[in-house]
């Protein structure tokens, strides 16, 4: 991960789609928090889970939809949204795959 400090990157190419999968790539681990970047396959996703912290998700391809304590979400490619703590929330790539960074900041509030 320290070969990425310092360098400028396409979010896009940094991670491919792998057929009938989700993929990540962590970018940042730090006890702070996590910057991952994802790809979902058509029909791919994370099941329904909750996390002590607020999650920030960018679309950077495509679009995913989020079910955040039973409400559905459409987020695009430039987009954001924040998945609020303790909320319980599912990540899916119901009509096309999409590719999105997750940002984790923990904190103990």
């Amino acid at each position: 991960m320290d070969h990425l400090k310092g360098k400028a990157l396409n979010l896009k190419n940094e991670i491919a789609y792998a057929d009938g999968a989700v993929v990540s790539k962590t970018l940042l681990r730090k006890q702070t928090g996590n910057i991952t970047l994802f790809s979902f396959d058509k029909g791919q996703g994370l099941s329904e889970h909750t996390s002590p912290f607020d999650a920030v998700v960018q679309v950077v391809e495509g679009e995913g939809a989020f079910i955040i304590a039973g409400d559905l979400k459409r987020v695009k490619e430039g987009e954001m949204i924040i998945m609020p703590a303790n909320i319980p929330h599912d990540v899916q790539a119901a009509e096309q795959p999409f590719k999105m960074l997750l940002t984790m900041i923990r904190s103990e509030r």
